[in-house]
C-alpha cells in the first residue's frame, strides 16, 4: 500500500467518517433491447403506456426506439437501487404484451441498419434534435453499433466528505475547484485500472453471426460448426472492442484528464471543428438534418470513453457549459456489460466491487498522465477485451511488461484496505466478500461471467442467440410473475401520465424554429 493511500485511509478510518462513507452516493442505467417473442428487434415504437421517452423519470430510450434505457434514483442504498430497478422492470413487463427484454449486452438476431428503428421524442425542437443526433451516429458508425447495450454506474461523494477533505488539504483555491480536480484523480487512475473491470465483468465474449453479416469479421472466430456464433476463445467484452463503441475518425482525439479545462476545451474544439468525413451528410441544407453539423463531435456524447465526469444539466444547457460553469458533480462509468446471469443484469456484489474500486480510484495518488501512458492504457484495455482469460496475458506498465494476474493481485492489494473501511462503515463484512469473489475470479478464469458464457454454450450446445434467448425468456417469466406494491404501481403510473403531460407542455412551450434552437444551443460552446 502506498503511504498516499495509507494516509488517505487514516483519515476515513474515524468511525466519525463512517456516515460519509455510507453517504455514497449512486445510480444505475441500464439499457434492454425489446425484441419479439422470435428474438428479432422489436419493429414497434416506444410503448406510449410506458410514458413519454423524452421526459419520463425512470424509463427512456437510448439510440433506438427498440434500446430501452431504465433509470435509478440517486440512492445512498445498494440494495435500495437494485430493488428500484427490479420494480422497473416489473412496471416495463406489465405493459409490453408479447414482447420481452434482450439480457445480453450483444444484440439479438439482426438483419441490417434498415430495420434498428432511430429513437422518436415528439415534435419539440429539443425532441428533434435527439432524433437528428441518432440519425447521425447512424450516417457516422452504422446503426448495428447503436443496439449493444450496457450498464452505466453512476458515483459520487457525498459533500460532507468533499467539505471535510478540502479542510484537510487547506481550503485551496474554492472546493468546487478542488472537487473537479479530485474527481478527475479518481479518472485517470479508473484508466489506469479499467482494464480489471473488463476481464471481471465482461460477459461479451460471442455474438450471433447475423450482427456481422456485410460487415468486416475483426479477428472472430466460428463457435460451432454452422457458424451461427461468432466469439474469441479468450475475449471478455466485444462491446468494449472492435466490435462495439469505437470510432475510428476520434482515434486522433488526445483527450485530456488532467485538468478541467483542457477536458472541456479538446471536446468544445471536436464539437466545433468540421470533420471531412462528414461534410457531405445533409446538415440542413433546405431543411434535410441527417445530422446535427458535419464536426467531429455532433455533441460531447458523442465522445465514446469508458468513463466520463458528468453534472446535471439545466434545461437547454449543454454539459460542457454545465462542467465549465459548475464543476464535476458525479463520474459515470460506461464499460459494465449487461449480465444475463442476473434479473437486471448487475447485482449488489458488483455495485460493492465497484464501489471499493471507485473509492480506491479518488484516494491513491494519481499522478498527471501523458501520451504514452494514455497510449499504453488503450492497449491494455483491448487486449483484456480480445485475450482477457489467456493464461499468461501480458500489460504494459511502467516498469515494463507485467503478467496481468500479478498486477491484478498488486491492485487487490491496494483495494482490501479501502474493502475494509467499507465494511467497518457498513458493519458487514461484504464489501471484502465482494473483493474476494473477484479475486478468485482472477485465480481462476473459469468463474468469470464471460467464462461462463462460453461454457453454457458448449456445455448446453447452443449458439449464442439461443443461449441469450434461453435467460430472456427466464427473467421475462421472472418479472412477469413478480408483483408490484400498489404504492409502487400508483407512483409509476402517475409517472406516466406526469411524462406524458409534460411532454406536451415542452411542445406547447416552443416559440422558435428548430434552426434558431440549434444555433442557441451551439452557440454556448463557442462561448466556452
Amino acid at each position: 500500500m502506498s503511504s498516499h493511500l495509507q494516509s488517505q485511509l487514516q483519515e476515513l478510518a474515524n468511525p466519525a467518517a463512517h456516515p460519509m462513507l455510507n453517504a455514497i452516493r449512486r445510480g444505475i442505467e441500464k439499457e434492454s433491447l425489446r425484441i419479439t417473442p422470435e428474438g428479432k428487434l422489436a419493429q414497434t415504437p416506444h410503448p406510449a403506456v410506458l410514458g413519454s421517452a423524452l421526459t419520463h423519470e425512470f424509463i427512456t430510450t437510448d439510440y433506438s426506439e427498440a434500446l430501452l434505457e431504465f433509470i435509478t434514483p440517486v440512492s445512498t442504498s445498494i440494495e435500495g437501487s437494485v430493488a428500484t430497478l427490479e420494480d422497473i422492470h416489473s412496471f416495463v413487463y406489465q405493459q409490453l404484451q408479447n414482447e420481452m427484454l434482450w439480457t445480453a449486452s450483444m444484440p439479438c438476431i439482426m438483419t441490417g441498419d434498415e430495420d434498428i428503428p432511430v429513437g422518436r421524442y415528439g415534435s419539440s425542437n429539443v425532441a428533434r434534435m435527439k432524433t437528428v443526433y441518432r440519425v447521425g451516429l447512424g450516417h457516422r458508425y452504422g446503426r448495428l453499433m447503436q443496439a449493444i447495450a450496457g450498464i452505466h454506474y453512476n458515483f459520487s461523494m457525498p459533500q460532507a466528505f468533499w467539505e471535510q477533505a478540502w479542510q484537510k488539504a487547506g481550503s485551496p483555491g474554492n472546493i468546487t475547484d478542488y472537487i473537479s480536480t479530485r474527481y478527475l484523480d479518481l479518472i485517470r487512475n479508473f484508466r489506469r485500472h479499467s482494464w480489471l473491470l473488463i476481464y471481471l465483468f465482461g460477459a461479451s465474449p460471442a455474438v450471433c453471426a447475423s450482427f456481422l453479416r456485410g460487415r468486416e469479421n475483426p479477428g472472430l472466430l466460428p463457435f460451432d460448426e454452422q457458424g451461427r456464433s461468432l466469439h474469441l476463445p479468450h475475449g471478455t467484452a466485444l462491446r468494449m472492442g472492435d466490435l462495439g463503441y469505437r470510432s475510428d475518425a476520434q482515434k486522433g482525439l488526445n483527450v485530456c484528464y488532467n485538468c478541467l479545462d483542457n477536458y472541456v476545451e479538446t471536446l468544445r474544439s471536436a464539437i466545433l471543428r468540421p470533420h471531412p468525413d462528414y461534410r457531405d451528410i445533409p446538415r440542413g441544407q433546405n431543411g434535410d438534418y441527417q445530422q446535427l453539423s458535419d464536426s467531429l463531435l455532433q455533441i460531447e456524447n458523442e465522445f465514446y470513453s469508458p468513463i466520463r465526469p458528468k453534472r446535471v444539466t439545466r434545461p437547454g444547457e449543454t454539459p460542457l457549459t454545465a462542467l465549465h460553469r459548475r464543476g464535476i458533480e458525479y463520474i459515470e462509468v460506461r464499460c459494465i456489460d449487461v449480465s444475463p446471469f442476473s434479473s437486471v443484469g448487475i447485482d449488489a456484489g458488483q455495485m460493492r466491487f465497484l464501489d471499493t474500486f471507485l473509492l480506491y480510484c479518488l484516494l491513491e495518488e494519481s499522478p498527471p498522465c501523458n501520451d504514452p501512458e494514455q497510449a499504453a492504457q488503450a492497449a491494455n484495455l483491448e487486449a483484456v477485451v480480445n485475450r482477457g482469460r489467456l493464461p499468461g496475458l501480458l500489460l504494459q506498465t511502467a516498469a515494463g511488461e507485467r503478467p496481468m494476474t500479478a498486477c491484478a493481485n498488486e491492485l487487490f492489494a491496494g483495494l482490501q484496505p479501502v474493502a475494509g473501511l467499507l465494511d467497518d462503515a457498513s458493519r458487514s463484512t461484504l464489501y471484502s466478500a465482494s473483493l474476494q469473489q473477484q479475486m478468485a475470479a482472477v485465480a481462476d478464469p473459469e468463474l468469470t461471467p464471460s467464462a461462463r458464457v462460453l461454457r453454457e454454450m458448449r456445455e448446453k450446445e447452443l449458439p449464442f442467440f439461443r443461449l441469450a434467448m434461453a435467460y430472456s425468456e427466464h427473467w421475462a417469466n421472472y418479472f412477469r410473475a413478480r408483483p408490484l406494491s400498489p404504492q409502487r404501481q400508483a407512483a409509476f403510473e402517475e409517472e406516466t401520465r406526469r411524462s406524458l403531460r409534460a411532454q406536451r407542455e415542452i411542445e406547447q412551450a416552443d416559440d422558435i424554429c428548430f434552426e434558431q434552437y440549434l444555433d442557441q444551443y451551439f452557440a454556448q460552446y463557442r462561448a466556452l
